[in-house]
């Protein structure tokens, strides 16, 4: 429903990360990635919850159930927190080779014999 069925143009393009269903199933939190800054997190996050009773509606009739739980929406960053750390973890790794290679100095080559 994500990539097409929705056409509130507040939604950004997103995708579903993972569904957490509450025991007894009368709830369940959502969580969204979306590819955009903040802002367009924000706006996609008011888009969800607005269409929240329209996504129940079909989820009722595609699954074939009598009750949907009570769907909310939250954003998953972890993707971009993923990114981040791998990021600065290479700099890291950069500036430990560079302060290996300071201390050990160049190196000299013996002639062979």
């Amino acid at each position: 429903m994500l990539e097409g069925e929705l056409s509130d143009p507040r939604i950004a393009p997103s995708y579903v990360t993972e569904v957490v269903l509450a025991p007894g199933g009368k709830s369940a939190r959502i969580f969204v990635a979306v590819h955009g800054d903040a802002a367009e997190e924000d706006e996609t996050l008011a888009g969800l919850m607005t269409a929240r009773g329209y996504i129940r509606c079909q989820l009722r009739d595609r699954m074939g159930v009598r009750h949907v739980p009570e769907l909310t929406f939250a954003i998953d960053r972890s993707e971009k927190m993923t990114g981040r750390m791998d990021e600065l973890l290479g700099r890291m790794r950069k500036r430990d080779k560079k302060r290996a290679d300071a201390v050990s100095g160049p190196t000299e080559i013996a002639p062979k014999l």
